[in-house]
């Protein structure tokens, strides 16, 4: 279940894999360490722009009626299409070249990074909205959604990110409700590169 993404790929490559124009994010630096709250790049029907990572689900309930209070980055296929939390969001594609992963105990965790064994761009089917935040303030903002693992990733966590062909990027963006279902399935087996991560500063974006 992706943490933290990377994507280190010129924006105009990632753009022209996607078929669509770079617009303003042709100076989008290389990133080794995204994390939660802050802007990521984002495929919506509109294009390329960027939004928050993670939805602060503001006047939306869960089953019983109560208020959804923290802050969402990923959201579960079985339920986001049927969770009343999730009521009335959009969809994105998440472009990044990878995301991190961690094992073991407490100050002995090993960090893996995750990424295409061709050295592709994935891409992440995401949900979006927009949170009000108070004086009026209107901000967009987007959770990865997440099914169960593969065979790659399941010694390493219990869930992954839905990653998204090429070919089927257009079906989930626009797409009838029912066949956007169909795509929230664990990546094919082999597609993945899954080494230990000893190079990441953390410190730096």
């Amino acid at each position: 279940m992706p943490g933290r993404f990377f994507l280190t790929t010129p924006m105009t490559e990632v753009a022209e894999q996607l078929c669509v124009p770079v617009g303003d994010l042709t100076d989008e630096p290389p990133r080794q360490n995204i994390q939660p709250g802050q802007d990521i790049v984002v495929l919506t029907p509109l294009g390329l722009t960027q939004m928050r990572w993670g939805m602060i689900p503001v006047g939306r309930v869960n089953a019983r009626g109560r208020p959804v209070m923290e802050t969402i980055i990923n959201a579960r296929s079985e339920t986001v299409f049927d969770k009343s939390a999730f009521d009335g969001v959009g969809r994105a594609i998440i472009p990044v070249d990878g995301w991190y992963e961690w094992t073991g105990e407490k100050r002995r965790k090993t960090t893996w990074r995750l990424s295409a064994r061709d050295g592709r761009p994935l891409f992440f089917a995401a949900i979006t909205d927009v949170w009000i935040a108070p004086g009026g303030l209107q901000v967009p903002q987007a959770a990865a959604v997440t099914c169960e693992p593969n065979a790659d990733v399941e010694p390493i966590h219990h869930r992954m990110g839905v990653i998204l062909k090429e070919d089927d990027v257009q079906t989930w963006l626009t797409g009838e409700e029912g066949v956007a279902r169909d795509l929230m399935r664990p990546l094919p087996n082999g597609l993945l590169d899954i080494r230990e991560a000893k190079d990441v500063n953390w410190s730096s974006p």
